[in-house]
């Protein structure tokens, strides 16, 4: 059970450090550090730097972070500011500039209100966050919940209200027995709509017991004011947390319910086990059973009365239509499949976390490059034993194919992103690299499997093709191609759609997924599951005496993508308020790259498992 609990929680698997992110420790009095990252917002999903709007430029200028490639793909604008923290040193009421708004700055603040756009700031590579207070009803106790970043501004009866003051809590950790010095734990920022006033001396004062910007009333009416101070405090709180731990209050905010996970986990086992017991039911009785009664010597009676599965032994094996896409939905397919085993361990383990912005992306990207030789040498193997004569352009086809139709969505996505002025938008060097990585890494990889596989001996398989194909009977409407497909697509979707919602989530509602123990499980789960719905469809359908399965096994397990998209279209309906054409379009390419993706990902584990399943189960009788 602790082997389990170290998958899925983060106290377990945060206890330890990594190259790159050991902490830090900081002297008293020593300058830390505040960065602000991009605008982020739910409504519109278009990303903007922090300084389009208007303000407070550094003086000595903008010096933007170095970023890696998977944060520059998600946006990441991480630049410096002028607000001054020393490490337990307080400060109130501090001025950090004043400024002059004309008509054009007030409009672009009043639609990036309207729009529910978040200000992400961090400290020591920790996020700000804003805590909000929830009140049981029954009980009346309090709890607390935290959201990443705080609303640039408030609306309120038509009026709009900036958020111009800032209270920065920053919680740190001593142990002067196991370090020197003070490690940053916590940021909390709560944002505030004041009015200020001056002094005798002309110094900015922030009026008394200022109201919280997010809770009415407010102060600083933006259309009544042509000029804004910003300031902002400090408070520094001692705190029990240990630096290994400070990420718990991220990790706990929104919808990332233990109970609901675990509910998930259970639900998702029923189904492998249910799907087990049938495949197991057909190989330890009907299987066994014919195979025994098949292997006696058989009387001109017995022959006579053979049925089912065996008869189509001729043609089980024959070349299906459209060999050639489906050795290259195949290299795709395990190409995805061992990038994504893959990653989701290194990141259930730690080794990829998502505290380190953009690490998960980047990681998938230079894994699924260096998969290509796996995807070429799969493809490969597979035509050679339809013996296909164009090698060379089901290895071009592999290489090419799915990464240039996601390259060509994506490329379209960002011209969109671009033409908002968004800081989303992916610069040319950063488009150079992924085809560098395209082009230099993945497509030789894919030949070079390919060359592999094409050198290794062709696949054995136990029976002899017929040179003229069977006549199949007149099917039952129940094994039809479309529908069988649709309702075995039910069975996987079933297995990962609890976790989905968490998913998107994370992805459109800038929530941090952490759970990646229970994304291991669910992966098995969906590996085992789409098994055996194509190994079970697959039999009744050779029951019928039907035997151009190599398809319809793909699809069986393949159309769950089909309910991922729909699932996907449901929680655009009921959990987004995108409104922004851009914002649409974004969200439904990459919904679509998503959906083909795990089309070609369980597609191929159901194929390749009824491909092992046809082998054995021909392979245990005798043809004469």
């Amino acid at each position: 059970m602790r082997f389990i609990l170290s998958f899925t929680l983060p106290s377990y698997i945060s206890g330890f450090y990594l190259p790159g992110v050991a902490p830090l420790q900081y002297l008293d009095g020593e300058s830390v550090e505040l960065k602000v990252n991009k605008l982020v917002s739910a409504k519109t999903q278009i990303p903007y730097g922090y300084y389009t709007l208007p303000y407070c430029v550094p003086v000595g200028g903008l010096k933007p972070s170095s970023e890696s490639m998977g944060a520059i793909l998600l946006g990441d604008d991480v630049e410096n500011t002028d607000y001054v923290l020393r490490t337990k040193h307080d400060e109130s009421c501090k001025l950090l500039c004043a400024k002059k708004l004309n008509e054009a700055d007030k409009d672009l603040l009043r639609r990036r209100i309207e729009q529910e756009y978040q200000i992400s700031m961090m400290v020591d590579n920790l996020p700000g966050a804003t805590r909000y207070v929830k009140k049981q009803r029954d009980t009346g106790n309090e709890s607390y919940t935290y959201m990443n970043g705080f609303p640039v501004g408030s609306m309120k009866n038509g009026r709009f209200y900036i958020h111009n003051h800032l209270h920065i809590k920053i919680s740190y950790h001593d142990n002067a027995e196991k370090f020197f010095g003070s490690r940053i734990v916590g940021v909390e920022i709560e944002p505030h709509s004041i009015t200020h006033t001056k002094g005798e001396d002309g110094t900015i004062k922030c009026s008394d017991g200022f109201n919280d910007g997010m809770q009415a009333p407010f102060d600083l009416f933006l259309d009544g004011s042509d000029e804004i101070q910003f300031t902002y405090d400090v408070e520094w709180d001692k705190s029990d947390i240990e630096w290994a731990s400070r990420w718990d209050n991220y990790l706990k905010a929104g919808y990332m319910g233990g109970q609901v996970h675990w509910f998930s986990i259970l639900n998702s086992l029923m189904i492998v086990l249910f799907l087990t017991a049938m495949v197991a039911m057909i190989l330890l009785r009907t299987l066994h059973r014919d195979i025994a009664k098949y292997n006696q010597v058989a009387t001109s009676e017995d022959i006579q009365e053979e049925t089912g599965w065996k008869l189509v032994h001729g043609d089980v094996f024959r070349r299906p239509n459209y060999s050639t896409f489906l050795s290259m939905c195949l290299g795709t397919g395990i190409q995805l499949l061992a990038m994504s085993s893959i990653v989701i361990t290194f990141a259930a383990v730690g080794f990829v976390t998502p505290t380190k912005r953009g690490g998960l992306l980047q990681t998938m990207l230079v894994l699924i490059s260096f998969m290509g030789i796996l995807g070429g040498y799969t493809s490969a193997r597979i035509y050679k034993f339809f013996k296909g004569e164009h090698w060379k352009k089901v290895t071009l086809g592999t290489a090419l194919l799915f990464p240039g139709l996601f390259f060509s969505i994506f490329f379209v996505l960002n011209l969109g992103i671009w033409a908002k002025g968004s800081s989303g938008a992916v610069p040319f060097m950063t488009l150079f690299a992924l085809l560098v990585l395209w082009f230099g890494i993945s497509v030789p990889l894919v030949f070079l499997g390919a060359y592999f596989g094409f050198r290794r001996d062709a696949i054995e398989v136990p029976v002899r093709v017929n040179a003229i194909p069977r006549e199949i009977p007149q099917q039952p409407w129940f094994v039809q191609p479309m529908f069988s497909s649709l309702v075995g697509g039910v069975l996987p979707f079933g297995a990962v759609f609890t976790e989905l919602f968490f998913i998107l989530s994370s992805i459109w509602q800038h929530q941090m997924y952490y759970l990646f123990g229970f994304l291991v499980l669910v992966l098995i789960i969906l590996i085992v599951t789409s098994a055996e719905i194509s190994i079970a469809f697959t039999y009744f359908q050779l029951a019928s005496e039907d035997y151009r399965w190599w398809w319809r096994s793909f699809a069986a397990s393949g159309c769950s993508a089909i309910y991922v998209f729909l699932y996907s279209c449901l929680y655009f309906q009921t959990r987004l308020q995108i409104e922004a054409f851009v914002g649409i379009m974004l969200y439904f390419g990459y919904t679509t790259i998503i959906s083909i993706c795990f089309f070609l990902l369980t597609g191929t584990v159901g194929m390749l498992s009824t491909f092992y399943f046809a082998k054995t189960i021909y392979g245990s009788v005798k043809i004469d």
